[in-house]
């Protein structure tokens, strides 16, 4: 058996679970995400092998996407019976989208944990993500286009509208927690939908073997997403201190003082610039692409800050208007004909 495939010991999931569910937890209260697949079936067994010393809920989300869900859930009620921790399952109800169905099936799945675990008090989610995970949402993001903050990965533990939402096999090859289940009789089961070529994951996992082959493998991108963490972290704290001297409130929106701007490293006005876009376009608006704020960055602002002209223009949802050594940002105006007027 090699190491990768090599199954958890009962020492190993204590120190990995404990910090969670054991004395002295960081939580209050926990909600376990389990599907029914070998690695949330693993967190589950786990959980149960350590003794949690604080509640505990096993939360199963039926999607309503195929017709086996509703028994596969049915089953993982039935194994957390056997290991002693209260189940509920999680409907997501209504019309589903004809694109993008994953995405929305991802909010619509922490939009139920998160509920069920406000319900029951508990402080934090966690989930069974694994180092294959790690890879693929790694290798995604790059097809995408995303920055290095994009590239960073599924973090360890985040916020999540006021959890604490943790992946505690994060590092973990999902192998070793197959061989978990197989060797605690632990019974999973296969989503096939996590190999269907309809969507961008499935088609990854064909090619993840070949890129392997040429040494670009799991750990590998799971290492690369650590250091891109780190990085963010730094540009997150240099980001803050420039907006703080840099930003300025005004009536209707932003003032960003041009020449502080021009003066940073361009990873920091980049960030600065679609912070305070971001802050005046307001939380329901979709960020502007990372492709479309460095061409408005890197090719109209800074050169005309440099040139002294002023130019005036629209950016995710917002006017940038340069004048007088202030970039003045505010919504950007309603066209006319939605404000009623003649088209």
């Amino acid at each position: 058996m090699t190491a990768a495939a090599r199954p958890l010991d009962p020492e190993e999931i204590a120190r990995r679970l404990d910090p969670w569910l054991g004395i002295g937890s960081r939580a209050g209260g926990v909600v376990l995400a389990v599907s029914g697949g070998p690695d949330s079936t693993a967190l589950m067994g786990g959980a149960a092998l350590v003794g949690p010393r604080i509640p505990v809920i096993v939360a199963t989300v039926d999607h309503g996407l195929r017709p086996e869900a509703a028994a596969e859930a049915q089953a993982v009620a039935a194994l957390a019976a056997d290991l002693g921790l209260p189940h509920r399952t999680l409907v997501w109800r209504g019309d589903k989208p004809r694109s993008r169905l994953q995405e929305a099936a991802r909010a619509a799945r922490y939009d139920l944990l998160v509920g069920l675990a406000r319900e029951r008090g508990a402080a934090a989610l966690l989930t069974a993500h694994t180092l294959d995970d790690q890879a693929e949402t790694v290798l995604m993001r790059l097809c995408a286009g995303s920055g290095p903050a994009g590239l960073g990965g599924i973090e360890p533990v985040r916020h999540l509208d006021g959890l604490l939402l943790a992946r505690p096999f994060l590092d973990l090859p999902k192998a070793r927690l197959v061989a978990t289940c197989t060797a605690r009789g632990w019974p999973f089961v296969t989503d096939p939908g996590n190999a269907d070529p309809r969507f961008a994951r499935g088609r990854l996992r064909r090619v993840l073997p070949l890129l392997e082959s040429e040494g670009l493998t799991a750990a590998r991108l799971a290492r690369l997403a650590e250091r891109l963490r780190r990085n963010e972290a730094a540009l997150r704290a240099a980001t803050e201190a420039a907006r703080t001297a840099l930003v300025r409130p005004r009536p209707g929106g932003l003032a960003l003082d041009a020449a502080g701007l021009a003066a940073l490293p361009e990873a920091v006005a980049l960030r600065v610039l679609a912070d305070a876009i971001g802050a005046v376009a307001g939380r329901n608006s979709r960020p502007a692409r990372l492709e479309r704020l460095e061409e408005a960055l890197f090719t109209r602002l800074l050169p005309a800050i440099a040139a002294g002209e002023r130019p005036r223009f629209t950016l995710g949802g917002v006017l940038l208007d340069l004048s007088d050594g202030v970039v003045a940002l505010r919504p950007e105006p309603l066209r006319r004909a939605n404000r009623g007027g003649a088209p």
